[in-house]
């Protein structure tokens, strides 16, 4: 047989097996899906809160008070803003629907004056058909409310499941990471115990990056809107501001959300204008507030993001493409120190400063310090005579 032949055969079956295992395993988390979604967003969360918990141990509160005050506190600020953005949404709803009712009889005059000449007796008829089609899909569309109640309750159970998993995840995360890695070989329990911190220490610095880099985004187009007078400016600012947590295609999507209300309420002048606010925040965003926050700590690759999105909302939807991007930030991460001769250089490569590069890159802190201070020799060649309470003897010369 041909070398070049035997060479491609052994390559074809190695990734026949790798692609069947990817399969298995998101055939295996698409099933386990109510389970591993707040997992997920168990552990985004605790990135975000981890570090005041740490601080307020320092500063000499219990670890136990320190993770109630903070998840209680973190409550309130979100139910807080919720509650702030209702009002808002409701009482500028009025005005919406006036405006959207003067721009749709705007759109009928125009297509009756216009250059179509379309008479009132067709835009009337179309008008009526609309209402037959609803009338008719009645039976689906409550089949959707019930659906609707179903979805709702699930959300619920899986918001009370994740404050759960969080709870343990800010209280002792260290331990539950140290237990899981006892599955590992002794020789590569602290190398892969330290890979895991470290890539912890990214998904850190990501959540403080994302958070600053909706708040930017959110501060930006909300302002637009209130000056230009769009109607629900605030409810639409919250709306970017979350949909800034999916890079690159969710702040870009919410965003014209914006522009799709200031077209109706408000016409093509101001629509133009609001297209123009969300492109110069995007470009803001994707040239500035990105490689400044987020550095060399947790960069990836555009096509990798994209990718990562799509792959995550296929299997997850909407939660999905939330999680995607965070959870190949960290592998990355724990990937590079799995597979570096000295597990410390990682941090090295992250803190040494490159010219062409911002002056303040985010670094990937570890939320255990400790972990830090390991002997680099120690990782990267494991006492395995330690490990397993042997000693070599010393040959006779």
């Amino acid at each position: 047989m041909h070398p070049l032949v035997r060479i491609g055969a052994e390559w074809t079956w190695r990734l026949l097996v790798i692609f069947a295992g990817f399969i298995t395993f998101c055939y295996v988390v698409a099933r386990l899906d109510t389970v591993v979604i707040p997992l997920g967003l168990a552990l985004l969360a605790s990135a975000m809160l981890l570090p005041l918990v740490d601080w307020m141990q320092r500063r000499g509160v219990p670890r136990a008070a320190a993770v109630v005050i903070v998840i209680i506190a973190s409550i309130g600020v979100v139910a807080g803003i919720m509650t702030f953005v209702v009002e808002q949404f409701i009482e500028g709803l009025p005005q919406l629907g006036d405006q959207f009712t003067t721009s749709i009889n705007d759109v009928q005059r125009w297509l009756a004056d216009g250059p179509f000449h379309i008479s009132q007796d067709q835009i009337s008829q179309a008008s009526e058909n609309l209402v037959k089609v609803i009338q008719d899909n009645q039976a689906a569309v409550t089949s959707g409310a019930l659906t609707t109640a179903t979805v709702i309750g699930e959300i619920l159970t899986g918001a009370a499941l994740t404050l759960f998993i969080l709870i343990f995840f800010l209280y002792g995360g260290d331990q539950i990471w140290e237990f899981v890695t006892r599955l590992a070989p002794t020789g590569a329990r602290r190398r892969i115990r330290l890979a895991g911190s470290q890539g912890f220490g990214s998904l850190v610095g990501y959540v403080r990056a994302t958070v600053a880099v909706a708040a930017a985004d959110a501060i930006g187009i909300g302002a637009g809107l209130a000056i230009l007078g769009v109607p629900l400016a605030l409810p639409l600012a919250s709306l970017v501001f979350i949909g800034a947590f999916i890079p690159i295609v969710g702040a870009f999507v919410t965003g014209f959300v914006a522009v799709f209300i200031a077209l109706v309420t408000k016409g093509w002048l101001t629509a133009l204008i609001t297209l123009g606010i969300v492109v110069a925040v995007m470009q803001l965003e994707g040239h500035v507030l990105q490689p400044l926050l987020l550095g060399r700590a947790v960069r990836l690759h555009p096509l990798a993001v994209v990718l990562a999105i799509t792959v995550g909302i296929l299997l997850a939807g909407i939660v999905g493409g939330l999680l995607a991007v965070p959870i190949v930030a960290v592998l990355n991460t724990a990937v590079r120190s799995l597979l570096a001769d000295d597990p410390d250089e990682v941090y090295e490569e992250l803190e040494e400063h490159d010219p062409g590069e911002p002056l303040f890159p985010a670094e990937a802190d570890s939320p255990h310090p400790h972990n830090r201070e390991l002997d680099p020799g120690s990782l990267s060649t494991p006492n395995l005579s330690k490990e397993t309470g042997s000693e070599r003897k010393p040959t006779d010369g």
